[in-house]
């Protein structure tokens, strides 16, 4: 009888694993393309990324208010509880490698009445103990485990991927705020401007010299630049409370800090291409999400396979407490056994397919994820090379409006050019300034989307 039920045990052993499959080998740089030596948009591999990029713009306010908002910043909080429940699931997971065992006192009281003897009362104590345990022969629960710890692993990635992507907003809403104020500036000297025109205009129409179309266009003009300044004042503030918020602050609209903006950080860090898997957060998370569907396709595969069970239930009973501890008393009982599945109705097949179909899915996000990543990166180290040339043309253009601008009041106070010339004189000024500011500060923004495409720390 051993022998034949030994026979039927291996028999449903191998009839089991006919059916199952091993998982993939994963490598981090199957990324679904090749991966070239170095980058096109600099045609060097160039020097790597800085670990500490908010460091390399030399600015104190701003690396504070980084660290600041790294500390207070509640969407942030958020994010590092959701770590701390992946670690909790995964311990879940893994318990039950271990045995499971449950103490369960009772306590009953009871009465009996007999006729003709009375009532007699007697109570009667319970310590009872049980024991269950999955032997985990084929690394089922193991699986399941490593599944948790995958997960685990990718919410801690994207933990990461938040602190990076909240530097980043931070260090731009900064360049924000101070290029509105610099705007600002700009626009206060134009409406400074637009008030000499208007005083001259007006000297020139009191004398006869000009007419009042001349006189009411300047007016308007200024009435125009008065809008501009105040809306570039409003600006400022909505981005300090933009920032505030980000900060974890209450958006009071105090902040004080930002005034320049800086030239961008000498450099352009790019690295490797390959070195892009392994920094940036969100790769990590997705090939973490891929490693824990194929440890889950691993799992469901080995629900064909045979479980060993072990189970145990013992304790004492007695009407005296004292005999609870009395080792005599105790009665246990001992079961090994074996689950083997026959017929599910499909239930095994189907959570089989389910999870091959997740895996195959999360194959296609990390490959997708991969390519978008270096689409980034590219993308950013083009798009700087053509920011500094539009800069240099601005610059350029600045210079030449400043020279046109003074050579139109000189021209005008002479009679020689009429009134719209000259307030377009002025406004080619205020624009060209303008863009020239919206540049340096797209430049700046740029170099901070190129620290994020590169991933790495803050």
């Amino acid at each position: 009888m051993p022998k034949i039920l030994g026979l039927a045990i291996l028999s449903i052993f191998l009839l089991s694993i006919g059916g199952c499959k091993t998982a993939p080998e994963r490598r981090a740089d199957d990324a679904g393309a090749k991966i070239p030596s170095h980058w096109s948009g600099t045609g060097e591999s160039g020097q790597p990324a800085p670990e500490h990029w908010v460091e390399t713009f030399g600015d104190p306010d701003l690396s504070a208010l980084v660290h600041s908002a790294l500390a207070d910043n509640y969407d942030l909080k958020a994010a590092a509880t959701r770590v701390n429940a992946a670690i909790a699931q995964a311990r879940i997971d893994g318990s039950l490698l271990w045995p499971q065992i449950f103490f369960n006192p009772d306590y009953q009281r009871a009465q009996i009445r007999e006729q003709g003897f009375g009532s007699a009362k007697y109570s009667v104590f319970d310590a009872m103990f049980s024991l269950n345990w999955e032997l985990d022969v084929w690394g089922r629960i193991r699986d399941v485990r490593q599944a948790a710890i995958r997960d685990a692993d990718a919410i801690a990635a994207d933990l990461h991927g938040a602190r990076l992507s909240l530097a980043a907003r931070i260090a731009q809403s900064y360049f924000d705020l101070a290029e509105a104020r610099l705007q600002s500036e700009v626009a206060e000297q134009s409406v400074k401007d637009r008030r000499t025109i208007v005083q001259l205009v007006r000297g020139r129409f009191a004398r006869g010299i000009t007419n009042a179309l001349d006189l009411r266009l300047a007016l308007t003009d200024l009435a125009t630049a008065e809008s501009e300044l105040t809306e570039a004042r409003n600006q400022i503030q909505m981005v300090i409370r933009r920032l505030e918020v980000l900060l974890g602050r209450y958006p009071a609209g105090r902040l004080t800090e930002a005034s320049i903006l800086p030239e961008p950080p000498p450099g352009l860090p790019s690295g490797l291409p390959s070195e892009l898997l392994e920094r940036r957060p969100d790769l990590i998370a997705a090939f973490n999400r891929l490693l824990a569907a194929d440890s889950r396709v691993e799992s469901s595969r080995k629900l064909l396979l045979p479980r060993i069970v072990l189970t145990a239930a013992g304790g004492t009973r007695s009407t005296a407490l004292t005999d609870l501890v009395d080792p005599r008393s105790l009665a246990w009982n001992v079961v090994i056994g074996m689950l083997q599945p026959l017929f599910t109705g499909g239930r095994i097949r189907g959570e089989i397919h389910l999870n091959e179909a997740r895996a195959e899915e999360a194959v296609n996000l990390y490959k997708s994820t991969a390519l978008n990543a270096f689409r980034e990166v590219e993308q950013v180290l083009a798009t700087d090379e053509w920011l500094r040339e539009q800069e240099k043309a601005l610059r350029h253009a600045v210079e030449q409006t400043e020279a046109s601008r003074k050579l139109a009041i000189y021209s005008y106070q002479l009679g020689i050019i009429e009134i719209l010339t000259l307030l377009d004189s002025y406004r080619s000024t205020l624009n060209a300034q303008s863009a020239h500011l919206s540049v340096k500060r797209q430049l700046l923004t740029n170099r901070i989307n190129l620290y994020l495409a590169l991933g790495g720390g803050v």
